[in-house]
């Protein structure tokens, strides 16, 4: 297994997966058209955000998506993982953590200092990012009122 960016041939069968990333990352409740994720996608790519992508045998195992972002209130540039996913039948080898290695090494590269990330909370992946070193910073909320 070998982790490389994502070359743009190879696009469109990642945004073709996503919408499943997408509904495994909201634990089962939103689960997008091929429409909307490229609106999501799209910008991000724009903005100079790219894919490292898991692939042996020239198939494609799964990827992070990477990209920077600015702190809201200081303007300062971080990196952010705004998607990491393994296709089923490849979770537990250890491939999310050599793609998230490999975001990890391409943030110093750029002498970003802070990596952040969003996740729900009852996702099995926040364990993984704990080990690495990922810790709570913000916490979002929300009340459902129906």
């Amino acid at each position: 297994m070998i982790i490389r960016k994502a070359k743009q041939s190879e696009l469109e069968q990642v945004i073709s997966l996503s919408p499943q990333a997408i509904y495994d990352g909201t634990l089962g409740e939103v689960m997008p058209s091929g429409e909307k994720v490229k609106s999501l996608v799209n910008p991000l790519l724009d903005k100079g955000g790219f894919y490292f992508i898991a692939v042996e045998n020239d198939e494609i195992l799964g990827w992070v998506l990477v990209g920077t972002t600015k702190d809201q209130f200081t303007e300062k540039p971080s990196g952010f993982i705004y998607e990491l996913y393994l296709r089923q039948q490849y979770r537990g080898k250890g491939y999310s953590k050599r793609l998230m290695d490999a975001a990890i090494e391409h943030f110093q590269a750029e002498g970003l200092t802070e990596i952040r990330l969003s996740a729900k909370v009852d996702n099995p992946a926040v364990r993984m990012y704990e080990i690495m070193g990922f810790t709570t910073r913000t916490v979002s909320m929300s009340l459902n009122i129906e």
